[in-house]
């Protein structure tokens, strides 16, 4: 029988039973931008007005991100929309407005509107309601400029946080670079220290579901999430070329209305596969599964889910 990811939720990856109730997971093991747009229409009931596309658009020549062709046809499917980001914390290639605009050029984000939120350095702090450690955190002052937003994450790995999903988009990539990010990551603004001093485990996890929060209580249910589980590498895309190669097989695409069922459902999906040894390690060693249980804690989603096959 298949294994489940350790934590709360719902075992129906495995086949087991679940009490009470579950959010809807639409699932496809086709990745394509067709499926991509046919899952989409099937959670896109509050989306509205101005949209927003929360991508990550990775650093210069990244092998892993998200089809750059996948993303032009499903943005323009779309009216009113565009891709929105914001700047970075650590000193790469997205690190200014300017050597991030360079960035999505080289990365071929050119087919649409790129809204890099805090490009001016301006935010908007939004609250968090009844946080692990955060009050408000300093997003991307564009970010209200928005009626709706769609998170599109490639589900892999991350340094830190063991697994990037579609918490990890909006709890670090709505944070403003300069500001936000710091309050995400735990650190001084005015002294940031080398990436590998900035607090991890627990800690950030649960910091990180703080940011996120804020958003969704922002968004309310104007607000989705589709994961992309393909080349699903232990990096995440901020590695940009020196991002390690995937070491087991694609799965496929989730999307929901519900982020914690959405993250949980890709976590079981990684721990039932027979070649996610590395992602498994990954995720344990950074202690990323206290991702899921927090979003629990914070009620940011049901941990159990009816994952429903599409074809």
């Amino acid at each position: 029988m298949a294994k489940q990811a350790p934590v709360v939720g719902s075992k129906n990856v495995t086949g087991e039973k679940y009490r009470g109730s579950a959010a809807k997971v639409y699932f496809t093991r086709k990745l394509d931008a067709a499926h991509l747009i046919k899952l989409y229409k099937l959670i896109d009931e509050n989306i509205f007005g101005k949209v927003a596309i929360k991508l990550h658009t990775g650093e210069k020549h990244g092998p892993n991100i998200l089809p750059r062709e996948w993303v032009k046809e499903f943005q323009a499917q779309i009216p009113n929309s565009a891709i929105v980001e914001c700047n970075t914390l650590y000193a790469g290639d997205r690190y200014t407005t300017e050597g991030h605009r360079e960035t999505l050029k080289v990365n071929g984000w050119t087919f649409c509107p790129v809204d890099i939120m805090d490009e001016d350095d301006k935010v908007v702090n939004l609250p968090v309601h009844g946080g692990f450690h955060l009050k408000e955190v300093a997003m991307g002052a564009h970010l209200t400029d928005y009626d709706s937003l769609i998170v599109l994450t490639h589900f892999k790995g991350h340094a830190m946080g063991g697994f990037g999903g579609s918490m990890k988009n909006i709890g670090i990539g709505n944070a403003s670079g300069h500001v936000g990010k710091a309050q995400v990551h735990g650190v001084d603004p005015n002294n940031v220290p080398d990436w590998t001093q900035w607090p991890d485990k627990e800690y950030f996890m649960e910091l990180m579901c703080d940011s996120a929060k804020a958003t969704c209580d922002y968004f309310g249910k104007h607000i989705v999430f589709i994961n992309v589980m393909r080349r699903i590498s232990v990096s995440c895309d901020c590695e940009g070329v020196a991002a390690a190669e995937p070491t087991m097989k694609d799965i496929g695409i989730a999307v929901s209305t519900d982020l914690l069922a959405v993250d949980q459902a890709c976590a079981d999906m990684i721990y039932a596969a027979h070649d996610s040894h590395d992602m498994k390690e990954r995720i344990e060693t950074r202690h990323g599964l206290r991702q899921l249980t927090a979003m629990a804690e914070a009620k940011l989603g049901n941990p159990q889910y009816e994952l429903i096959e599409v074809e």
